[in-house]
């Protein structure tokens, strides 16, 4: 689907649904992401927030329903394709080239969306803004000093920074990250969120996050997933302070 339709929102679900044979996954679930804002997914585990993104990413194509990115449907396009169109992801596993240096991942990224290909005749004005480009993105993330280490050698938390910096050398304007603070310490998650502060102002997020201080200081709008289906999408506050919400998942201890 290609077609262009009339939408204000950056990224929009409209009754998507997704089964796996008999099972149902995602049931008629509706989402409107507005331009600009930071807007968290969360939810018990098993309550289908990993097929949410694999859907919107294009990894899964939608059993129903439909996936609007910035006026444009994009269900059942390619990963490449959406990814074209301005959308970038991260993943909930680390997803980087470890035997590579941490400036040759970023460079990747930034070579794929000038399509620059290596070559005895490349462009050297091109590969210029290449190089500018990725040490740009290096500074955004914090890694100047580690550009030369094999991203393997990064710690978890730098690898996760390498991953959030690959996304951003795509030049999308929706980013998704599923959950970049996972097994962090106390210490590295407050690092993180900082980091993802700064280098999506400007841009829209969807994330799936599991730690309700970053989902709270950190997004505008939170949407609570049960059962394949949005129980409710509100403000930080009054997504902590909804009963309904506490019971299926936040327990007690969000109101407290």
């Amino acid at each position: 689907m290609t077609e262009m339709t009339t939408n204000t929102a950056a990224l929009q679900l409209s009754e998507v649904s997704k089964s796996f044979g008999p099972i149902k996954v995602l049931q008629g679930l509706n989402l409107d992401i507005r331009p600009g804002e930071r807007h968290a997914v969360i939810g018990p585990n098993g309550a289908g927030k990993s097929t949410l993104f694999n859907l919107i990413s294009g990894m899964f194509t939608p059993s129903s329903g439909d996936i609007v990115l910035g006026g444009r449907s994009i269900a059942g396009l390619s990963p490449h394709l959406i990814n074209r169109a301005g959308l970038a992801r991260s993943f909930q596993i680390t997803n980087i080239f470890h035997r590579m240096s941490v400036y040759e991942n970023l460079r990747i990224g930034v070579l794929a969306r000038h399509r620059v290909r290596y070559g005895l005749f490349r462009s050297v004005a091109g590969m210029r803004r290449v190089n500018d480009e990725t040490r740009e993105v290096l500074a955004r993330v914090g890694l100047e000093a580690r550009a030369d280490n094999m991203a393997g050698d990064l710690t978890y938390s730098e690898q996760r920074a390498l991953e959030i910096g690959m996304t951003l050398t795509t030049g999308a304007e929706v980013i998704l990250l599923d959950e970049p603070t996972a097994g962090m310490s106390r210490e590295e998650t407050a690092k993180a969120a900082d980091l993802i502060r700064k280098v999506t102002e400007g841009k829209t997020l969807l994330m799936v996050e599991h730690d309700m201080s970053v989902v709270f200081s950190l997004c505008d709008r939170v949407s609570v997933l049960v059962y394949g289906s949005i129980l409710a999408t509100d403000t930080p506050e009054r997504i902590s302070a909804n009963r309904e919400v506490q019971e299926a998942y936040l327990g007690q201890e969000a109101s407290e």
